[in-house]
């Protein structure tokens, strides 16, 4: 397929990129590794006063904080760069060498721009994750790591139909790029179940920032807490806005006035 093409075609070029810089890149993994520390330091703490969080037990923290690191990673590799590189591009009117291109234009710039460094954190995420399944044994079976790639690829679809919806923007609006900051920053968040929060903030990051669809939605489906009303509700959405997304990525294109305009 020309997506896998395309996915090995940029992550070389990004990787050789990368390398030409090999301090500031071994610089990155260490602030990973440190990050990861941290939370886990965290998390030791808290639960050496009490035996649950929120309803949650460790080992099902355990998997959030998995799941957060991993899909923390995948936004790091790939659909923040993506997205933030759009709105560059919108702004100073290159974008008009990604639509002369044969492939789709929404599809180069979703995949031009990767961060080879982030994938430390979808490595360490996937080795938490599978310290944390050990640590439940057999509490997890089939159906649940069949809702758990679900719930992954809805969550993860979720997140790159918000990401391109605010990238897209730009085509009205002269700064986008702080929009995208902001949702780092609320992806904070997802640390923790989005059930410990108060109610309105609960709704603002399920409803308004999805955040709960990428992290806490995943960690409840392996851990089986998730309701079918809320995997089919998740499904739905996620459907519902890419369709958005890409009907907005089109609208947005028709207004855009590049350099050969």
């Amino acid at each position: 397929m020309n997506l896998f093409r395309l996915l090995g075609v940029f992550f070389r070029v990004n990787l050789m990129g990368e390398l030409a810089y090999r301090v500031n890149f071994l610089w990155q993994v260490f602030q990973s590794l440190l990050s990861l520390v941290m939370s886990l330091a965290g998390l030791e703490v808290i639960f050496s006063y009490t035996n649950a969080l929120g309803g949650w037990l460790p080992d099902e923290i355990l998997v959030l904080v998995g799941v957060y690191f991993l899909v923390g990673g995948m936004i790091g590799v790939v659909i923040q760069p993506g997205m933030a590189e759009l709105v560059e591009s919108v702004r100073g009117g290159t974008l008009d060498f990604t639509l002369t291109k044969p492939e789709d234009a929404q599809l180069l710039v979703s995949i031009q721009r990767m961060e080879v460094w982030q994938f430390t954190d979808i490595v360490l995420g996937m080795g938490v994750l599978a310290t944390a399944l050990i640590r439940l044994g057999e509490r997890v079976g089939g159906w649940e790591a069949a809702g758990f790639i679900l719930m992954l690829v809805a969550g993860g679809l979720i997140i790159y139909s918000f990401f391109l919806i605010l990238a897209t923007l730009s085509f009205w609006f002269v700064r986008v790029e702080n929009i995208l900051v902001v949702f780092q920053s609320m992806y904070e968040a997802g640390r923790w179940p989005v059930s410990l929060y108060p109610g309105w903030l609960r709704y603002g990051l399920t409803f308004v920032v999805p955040v709960a669809f990428a992290t806490t939605v995943p960690a409840e489906a392996l851990t089986g807490r998730l309701g079918w009303g809320t995997m089919l509700g998740a499904v739905a959405i996620a459907a519902v806005l890419l369709t958005l997304s890409r009907l907005f990525w089109r609208a947005g294109l028709r207004h855009y006035s590049g350099a050969s305009a």
